[in-house]
């Protein structure tokens, strides 16, 4: 018997908790080459980084810092959240851990917003 996709359930919050880590997993994964490039210009000398720090010190790319802080915090956050449903006690309370995983990921990356601003 060939069960039919139920659209019900992509309407469910766990549904788009599970989207999110997913697609920040993923996002995460495809900066590490970029960001082993960067590490890797410190070995070829001081000038080499100091010339690529001060292209980075550019809006564009402290916008990028703020995006990749806010991968990283909803990226930990869904893992706690998995963590906690799988080994924590049936309480029905997932809803409640998405939210508060989704608002842990926005303050964390607002409050590197706003050092990057200040």
């Amino acid at each position: 018997m060939t069960r039919i996709n139920d659209f019900r359930a992509r309407n469910h919050p766990a549904f788009w908790a599970f989207v999110v880590h997913r697609v920040s997993g993923l996002a995460l994964a495809a900066f590490l080459p970029v960001h082993f490039w960067a590490m890797g210009l410190a070995i070829q000398g001081e000038v080499a980084l100091d010339g690529f720090l001060r292209f980075t010190d550019q809006a564009l790319f402290k916008f990028g810092e703020w995006g990749l802080v806010l991968l990283l915090a909803l990226h930990m956050m869904g893992g706690v959240r998995i963590l906690l449903v799988e080994f924590g006690p049936w309480s029905g309370l997932r809803k409640n851990w998405i939210a508060g995983t989704l608002g842990f990921g926005i303050a964390t990356s607002l409050a590197f917003a706003l050092a990057l601003i200040s």
